[in-house]
């Protein structure tokens, strides 16, 4: 979560949300067992946030099978 945390934290204010995205793509593996509701209270972030992190965590797996290399996020 810190290194998420510190990724959104160090994006522009206007890329916040792209980097909220890339961020759940990047770590859905580790995050597979954690709610939204939870993400969002780790973060310190709104709780509608949580609906973007189901999102995002749904399609990671088909961006990594895809062809996707998570690890050059």
């Amino acid at each position: 979560m810190a290194r998420i945390k510190a990724a959104i934290d160090g994006a522009p204010r206007n890329s916040y949300v792209a980097e909220l995205h890339l961020q759940v793509i990047k770590y859905a593996d580790e995050l597979r067992d954690t709610t939204g509701r939870e993400f969002c209270e780790a973060l310190n972030i709104g709780p509608s946030f949580g609906t973007e992190f189901a999102k995002m965590r749904k399609i990671s797996g088909r961006l990594k099978d895809a062809g996707l290399d998570v690890d050059r996020i």
